[in-house]
């Protein structure tokens, strides 16, 4: 895969052009910057969230994809709440690509990850619902000749109890427009909440996605739209040196067969003849500047490099550091080694889009989960300002990282056919799940060497740990100093740490050409894994329950460990701890991802020698919870995600050669397989916090400490299960 990273001549024209308009000021921000040649949109009375029809109809906008996570209904949520709308009648639409507007505030561009959506929105929202309600209310005290301050809303109809009077949003609606939005807006105190927090925040989407009727990428269907696929290259960093296409071109329904920079494009009248043309394709790829790295002689030089015997090209970056480290440790330490596997995202709707570029048009319609990077990435190639590709964001069948790159590498591909097709005629790229499996991105091949040293009562004296791994910051466009704080994040920080008196962390970053990404909760995936099967094996080396000995290192490590207690506490009287089912045996895990701290108790047995859990049992402290229903699917759903990747997720690299190609090799969990997932709330008035990804990091750790009381053996590298 051509991945471009260095500045073309087209990059120059979009800046000189966003110049030329006036972004390039002092004060702007990326949103600004990238939004430049954005259409004017009159967003009405009532603001960019929030439109009021005059029937009283509410529609919230969303600046976020609902990709299955549930966003849309906790988004709509928080301005119902604020609003006083009837929730029953509220409907939710995806915004346009409008940086300015509808940037993410937690990265500064238009875009869903880091599960920041609704943190990111809490304020924003709220201020939004807050105001539109002020406009009804003082119309309504005009029209009422009442105080405004004695009148209630409920249902989207205001009422004065002492007149006994009340109307409508619709009645209400042409004196409530006329009137200017307040710029501070009183909002509602925690504990008058009538709808967050409460079990009738469900999905919006849920009838639309279980008749059929929602719309994805593939159903998408244009007049006189054309089908693309691409035959990559085998390994990445490998280039076309030429093709034969006389095969592909007698397939019936083959319109076009033409290079690209990432491979070879086929062009057809429909999937079917696009694949059977891709397939006839006979391409011969120079490997001369590609990537040959095989994945164990990998993981075995990033072992060599923490043991420090591989000093090739390695720079260390201090992450964590404290006290005095010189013989701090001793032969009698507890030294653990961890390796993990490249993983896959695999999700299920795998990568497509559909561009319309030519003819006066400028368009992509697809599951976008960073508009403003598709629009950037696009003007790059068409040489336009990015704010003038307009983007249509669909539903998106998952995405756990994938539909957002620095590079937008699907999205160009689909760009690059539509340009050379030409006259603004739609194209459809499609990817086949071989194709999404095979051409990256991946989350990066990690690996962890602990040294801990424990004092007399058993707890950690000094803590020492070294990380090696590939930057998936690592082209992008921000600064880069060659250290990638997500490597590390999870155990930077840690309360573990917290307690320890010296602390020595270190990471490397390795240069290697298989393109990396994050993964469902980024550095969480290995760092949960490492924090808390190492703590497991210090409680047993001190002899110790591992939950009680948790409890005393929170104890040790102070305040900062609060909601880690309360997650402990919570978790282990529900499941009770110390008390599984007949046959099977507890593991615990604790983890804070994303300013989320999740608690899992897993039950685990051995059938045949494989790993089966039976219930797990989470607790989480995610601040307020806008919708308890859709917290507990996410952790069920993340549960089952980070236990598919713990018992069988690996992408493997044979001499540069992606082994896996479909979920027959690469396994995820079955139905019968997925664990009973109950999930408990920690009360809160804190603002909300993450909940997408917190719940798939902590899985793995309390199974393999389930395993590690059940066998006596730690764990030192994921998958549990490996193919045979």
């Amino acid at each position: 895969m051509t991945m471009l990273t260095e500045p073309t001549r087209r990059a120059l024209l979009v800046t000189a052009a966003a110049g030329a308009a006036g972004s390039l000021l002092v004060g702007c921000g990326p949103a600004d910057m990238l939004g430049v040649g954005a259409p004017k949109v009159d967003f009405g009375a009532f603001g960019p969230f929030i439109r009021i029809d005059p029937d009283g109809a509410v529609t919230v906008v969303s600046k976020h994809i609902e990709f299955g996570q549930g966003t849309h209904a906790g988004l709509a949520a928080i301005v119902a709440e604020e609003l006083d709308a009837d929730w029953d009648t509220l409907k939710v639409v995806q915004a346009p690509a409008i940086a300015k507007v509808y940037a993410n505030l937690a990265m500064g561009v238009q875009g869903t990850g880091g599960s920041s959506a609704i943190a990111n929105s809490w304020d924003q929202l709220r201020n939004a619902g807050a105001a539109a309600r002020a406009m009804f209310v003082q119309a309504a005290a005009s029209r009422f000749g009442a105080s405004a301050a004695t009148l209630t809303v409920k249902n989207s109809v205001v009422s004065d109890p002492g007149s006994g009077r009340s109307a409508s949003f619709a009645d209400l609606f042409a004196d409530a427009a006329k009137l200017t939005p307040p710029p501070t807006p009183t909002l509602k105190a925690h504990q008058d909440f009538t709808l967050i927090g409460t079990d009738r925040v469900r999905r919006k989407d849920a009838v639309l996605k279980s008749t059929g009727a929602a719309r994805f990428t593939q159903d998408v269907h244009l007049p006189d739209m054309l089908t693309a696929m691409v035959a990559h290259a085998p390994r990445f960093g490998a280039t076309v040196t030429s093709y034969d296409d006389t095969a592909a071109r007698q397939v019936p329904g083959v319109v076009d067969v033409f290079r690209i920079p990432t491979g070879v494009a086929v062009v057809a009248k429909g999937t079917w003849p696009a694949r059977q043309g891709r397939d006839a394709l006979k391409v011969v790829w120079d490997n001369s500047r590609a990537e040959h790295v095989s994945s164990d002689a990998l993981a075995a030089r990033y072992r060599a490099i923490a043991a420090g015997t591989d000093t090739t090209d390695v720079k260390w970056h201090a992450y964590e550091t404290k006290g005095d480290a010189t013989g701090a440790f001793g032969p009698d330490d507890v030294v653990a080694t961890f390796d993990f596997p490249y993983l896959a995202h695999a999700a299920m709707e795998p990568m497509n889009c559909v561009a319309e570029i030519g003819g006066g048009k400028k368009k992509l319609t697809l599951g976008s989960q960073t508009p403003t990077l598709d629009q950037l990435n696009t003007a790059l190639i068409i040489g336009a300002l990015p704010g003038s590709v307009e983007v249509e964001t669909l539903f998106a069948g998952g995405s756990f990282g994938r539909r957002t790159n620095f590079q937008s590498d699907f999205v160009r591909e689909c760009v690059h056919i539509a340009q050379h097709v030409g006259g603004g005629r739609p194209v459809k790229l499609v990817w086949t799940r071989e194709d999404d499996m095979a051409a990256g991105y991946y989350r990066p091949l990690t690996h962890h060497t602990v040294q801990v040293a424990l004092g007399a009562d058993g707890l950690p004296t000094a803590w020492r740990q070294r990380v090696v791994t590939q930057s998936i910051m690592k082209g992008s466009p921000m600064p880069f100093s060659g250290f990638d704080d997500t490597s590390v994040e999870g155990a930077r920080g840690s309360p573990y740490i917290a307690a320890t008196p010296v602390a020595d962390g270190q990471a490397a970053m390795v240069d290697v050409d298989v393109p990396v990404l994050w993964w469902r909760s980024v550095g969480a995936t290995h760092t949960a894994f490492v924090m808390e099967h190492t703590v497991d094996q210090l409680a047993r080396k001190a002899g110790k329950d591992p939950v009680d000995y948790r409890r005393a290192l929170y104890a040790k490590a102070g305040p900062s460990a609060a909601r880690h207690l309360a997650v402990l506490n919570l978790a282990a009287s529900k499941a009770p701890w110390g008390q599984p089912a007949a046959g099977y045996t507890q593991g615990v895990a604790v983890h804070e991802s994303f300013g989320s701290v999740v608690a899992q108790i897993a039950e685990v047995k051995l059938d045949n020698g494989v790993p089966r859990v039976g219930r797990v049992v989470t607790a989480i402290d995610c601040g307020i919870a806008i919708s308890p229903d859709q917290i507990a699917a996410q952790m069920e759903g993340g549960t089952c995600l980070g236990l598919a990747a713990a018992l069988y997720g690996e992408i493997e690299l044979k001499d540069g050669v992606v082994q896996q190609h479909n979920f027959d090799s690469y396994r995820v969990l079955r139905m019968n397989e997925a664990p009973t997932v109950e999930t408990y709330i920690i009360p809160s008035s804190r603002p909300p916090s993450g909940v997408g990804e917190p719940g798939t990091p902590v899985i793995a750790p309390a199974v393999a400490n389930a395993l590690l009381t059940l066998t006596g053996k730690p764990t030192s590298s994921l998958p549990l299960v490996r193919a045979s």
